[in-house]
C-alpha cells in the first residue's frame, strides 16, 4: 500500500477519497487553488499544496504543477478523482513518466474509450450491443443525411467528444437534420474542440442504465447496475441502484457485456459502462446497447458501495498496489436498495441555472451519508461544479429506500443561496418515480409541477416571525403598558410585504396574526407547535433572512425596521416605532418643515439607541408622543404631510 497519496481534485471527492485513506492508514495531500485556500479538503489532508489561480486552467488542469507537488511532498501515488485530468491521457503519461502511480487505468484504456465513435466500434468488435447508427469518419453533411435516413427518424446527432448533453440534438424530421447537425457542430466545437459528430437511433423512452466495473488489467468483474434515468438537460439529478424492475436475466446479460467491454481494453480500476435501455418494452436481455465509457470512477458511485458494501477507493489503491482484485465475481451480491440525492446551489425557477453564494447555514440528518465538500460558511465560487452535497440513503427495499430519501431531503438544512433542494423533495414524491416508472424524460414531461414555487403556508410565515424577533430565545413574557407584550414585524418573500403582529400569551406561547389569520404558536421539547398541533417546522435566522425547513420550505427577508425610508417610500405618512422601547429623544415640533432622511426621533430598545428619520420630505403635521414615553412596537410617533412646494 502506498505511504502517501496526492490527491489531485478537490471537493466532496477530494474529501470522500481522504476517509478511506485515513482508515487504511495513508498519509494523503491535497492541492488548492486560490479559491479553496480554506476548503474542506484542504482541512481535512494531512498536507496541502498550493498550485494556482482560480480558474481550473491556473490550477487543478496544471498536471506538471500537481506533478511536482506530489514529487516535493513525497507522495508516491496520484488518485485523480472525477472531472478535471481523470480521463485525460497524457497526464496519465507525464505521472508514470515522473515515476508516480497513477490511481486509475492506463493512457491506452482512456484512449479507447475517449472518443465515442471509435469506442462503439470497439465494443461491436467486443460483442458488446451498440446502438444501430453511423459511427463512421465521413463527416459530410450530405453523407450523415443519408446515414439517417438509412437509420429511420427520429436520430439523435451526438459529439464524438466530451459530454454533459453537449452537441447533442434529436432531429424528427429529414428537413431539420441539417441545421441540427451544424448547431450540434458548433456546440461541440466550442465546448471539445472537435466537431466531429455520430448519429445514431433515437430510442423514445430511454433509460440510462449503467454497470460498475473493476478490472486488474487483465480481468474485470461488475458491482451491478445504477439507473441514472432522472435528468435534466442530460445531468443526472437522483440515482439509484439496482435499477427497478430489473430481470435477472437481464443483470447477467448486461453484467456480462459491461466485463466484455472492460477486459477488451485491458481495464485497470473503477469504470462505468453506460447502457441506453429501450423502457418502452420493458427491460429485456435484448434491449439495450452501449453508448460510452466512463474512465473513472464515477459521482454516483456510492448507491453501488451501500448495497454491495464495497469501498471503491480502498479497491481502486489496492489493485494500483498491485494487488488481484479482491473479490471474485461470484462473492459480490446485492444488500438492498440505495438512491443518491445531488443537491446543487442552482436557480431552478431560472433554468436551472448554476449559482453563487454563502452558506449560511448547513446542516443533515443523522444517520444519512452525505458527501460534500463544503460546510456552513463556505462560498459557492463561480470557477466550480456548484454541487453542495451527495445524500445517499439504503433500506431493504426501494419502497423503504425511497421513504427515507424522502425523509432525509426534508430534515435537510440549507440557507444563504438559492439550491434545488424544493425540486429534489417534489422529485423525490413523485407518484412515477415511486412507481420505478423512470426514464429520461420524466422531469422534462412534468418540469412545471416539480418547479412550481409554493406560498409559504401561514405556519410557516409565523414561525419566520418568530425567528425574526428572535423568540422565544429572549424569554419574553410578562406585559408592557398594562398590555400583553407585543410585537409588529415584517416580512418580505416573493416580493411581498408581510406585516405580522405577535402577542405573548404564556411562557413559549405566543398568538402570530398576520392578513387576517390568527395563529397560536408554541415552543415544546424542541418543536414548533401551531393552533394545537406538533409540526416539523424549523427556522434559523441569517444576517437579513430567516429561512424555514421542514415541509414548509421557505426564506423570508426582514427588511430593517428602522429604515422606514427603504421600506416605507415616498408615501410614507407616519413614523412607527419599530419595536418596544422609551422615546429618548424627540427633535421636531408641529409645523418643522423635514427632509428625507432627517433625524426626528430616538428610540432606546435592546440596550441600543436607534435613530427614527423621516422617509420624505414634508412637514411635520403632529408629534404623537414626548420623550420620555415607554411605547409599544408600532406605535406612532410622528406624522408628517405634504410641505407647500
Amino acid at each position: 500500500m502506498f505511504e502517501r497519496l496526492l490527491i489531485a481534485n478537490r471537493g466532496e471527492i477530494a474529501c470522500r477519497v481522504i476517509r478511506t485513506c485515513r482508515r487504511l492508514g495513508v498519509g494523503t495531500v491535497a492541492v488548492w487553488s486560490d479559491a479553496d485556500r480554506d476548503a474542506l479538503h484542504v482541512a481535512l489532508a494531512d498536507r496541502a499544496v498550493r498550485i494556482g489561480g482560480a480558474a481550473p486552467a491556473e490550477s487543478y488542469l496544471r498536471g506538471d504543477r500537481i506533478i511536482e507537488a506530489a514529487l516535493a511532498t513525497g507522495a508516491t501515488a496520484i488518485h485523480p478523482g472525477y472531472g478535471f485530468l481523470s480521463e485525460n491521457p497524457s497526464f496519465v503519461e507525464a505521472v508514470d513518466a515522473a515515476g508516480l502511480t497513477f490511481i486509475g487505468p492506463s493512457a491506452d484504456a482512456i484512449r479507447a474509450m475517449g472518443l465515442k465513435d471509435a469506442a462503439k466500434r470497439l465494443m461491436a468488435d467486443a460483442g458488446v450491443p451498440v446502438v444501430p447508427g453511423y459511427h463512421g469518419a465521413d463527416q459530410d453533411p450530405g453523407h450523415l443525411e443519408v446515414e439517417a435516413a438509412a437509420i429511420g427518424y427520429p436520430v439523435l446527432i451526438k459529439a464524438v467528444a466530451g459530454g454533459g448533453g453537449k452537441g447533442m440534438r434529436r432531429v424528427d424530421r429529414p428537413q431539420d437534420f441539417v441545421m441540427a447537425l451544424e448547431s450540434a457542430r458548433a456546440e461541440a466545437r466550442g465546448a471539445f474542440g472537435n466537431d466531429a459528430v455520430l448519429v445514431e437511433k433515437y430510442i423514445d423512452t430511454p433509460r440510462h442504465i449503467e454497470v460498475q466495473v473493476f478490472g486488474d488489467g487483465t480481468r474485470a468483474v461488475h458491482l451491478f447496475e445504477r439507473d441514472c434515468s432522472l435528468q435534466r438537460r442530460h445531468q443526472k439529478v437522483i440515482e439509484e441502484a439496482p435499477a427497478p424492475g430489473m430481470t435477472s436475466e437481464m443483470r447477467a446479460a448486461m453484467g456480462a457485456a459491461a466485463v466484455r467491454a472492460a477486459e477488451a481494453i485491458g481495464y485497470k480500476g473503477a469504470g462505468t459502462v453506460e447502457f441506453i435501455v429501450d423502457g418502452g418494452r420493458g427491460l429485456r436481455p435484448d434491449g439495450f446497447w452501449f453508448m460510452e465509457m466512463n474512465t473513472r470512477l464515477q459521482v454516483e458511485h456510492p448507491v453501488t458501495e451501500v448495497i454491495t458494501g464495497v469501498d471503491l477507493v480502498e479497491w481502486q489503491l489496492r489493485v494500483a498496489a498491485g494487488e488481484a482484485l479482491p473479490l471474485a465475481q461470484a462473492d459480490l451480491s446485492i444488500d438492498g436498495h440505495a438512491f443518491e440525492a445531488r443537491l446543487y446551489a442552482e436557480d431552478v425557477p431560472a433554468g436551472f441555472l448554476p449559482a453563487t453564494g454563502r452558506l449560511d447555514h448547513l446542516a443533515f440528518p443523522d444517520g444519512v451519508r452525505v458527501d460534500s465538500g463544503v460546510r456552513a460558511g463556505d462560498a459557492i465560487s463561480p470557477h466550480y461544479d456548484p454541487m453542495i452535497a451527495k445524500i445517499v440513503v439504503h433500506g431493504p427495499t426501494r419502497a423503504l429506500a425511497l421513504s427515507r430519501l424522502r425523509a432525509s431531503l426534508a430534515g435537510t438544512e440549507i440557507a444563504g443561496t438559492v439550491t434545488n433542494h424544493a425540486f429534489l423533495c417534489k422529485l423525490a414524491g413523485h407518484a412515477g418515480f415511486a412507481a420505478g416508472e423512470v426514464d429520461t424524460g420524466l422531469i422534462a414531461r412534468d418540469l412545471a409541477a416539480l418547479t412550481a414555487e409554493k406560498a409559504p403556508s401561514d405556519g410557516a410565515v409565523a414561525v419566520a416571525a418568530l425567528t425574526a424577533l428572535g423568540l422565544p430565545a429572549k424569554g419574553a413574557t410578562g406585559f408592557a403598558l398594562w398590555q400583553p407584550l407585543a410585537w409588529e414585524t415584517r416580512l418580505r418573500q416573493g416580493g411581498a410585504d408581510l406585516a405580522v403582529r405577535v402577542t405573548v400569551e404564556g411562557p413559549a406561547r405566543f398568538a402570530v396574526e398576520g392578513a387576517g389569520n390568527r395563529l397560536v404558536l408554541d415552543r415544546r421539547d424542541g418543536a414548533w407547535w401551531v393552533d394545537g398541533e406538533k409540526t416539523g417546522l424549523r427556522a434559523v435566522r441569517h444576517g437579513a433572512r430567516v429561512t424555514v425547513f421542514g415541509g414548509d420550505a421557505a426564506a423570508f427577508e426582514v427588511p430593517d425596521p428602522l429604515d422606514r425610508g427603504a421600506e416605507a417610500g415616498v408615501g410614507a405618512d407616519v413614523v412607527l416605532s419599530p419595536m418596544p422601547g422609551r422615546v429618548s429623544a424627540v427633535d421636531v415640533r408641529p409645523g418643522d418643515a423635514v427632509g428625507k432622511g432627517q433625524r426626528l426621533a430616538v428610540l432606546e430598545a435592546m440596550k441600543m439607541e436607534h435613530v427614527l428619520t423621516s422617509a420624505r420630505d414634508g412637514v411635520v403635521a403632529e408629534v404623537l408622543v414626548a420623550a420620555g414615553a415607554q411605547v409599544e412596537a408600532g406605535a406612532p410617533l410622528v406624522r408628517l404631510e405634504a410641505g407647500d412646494g
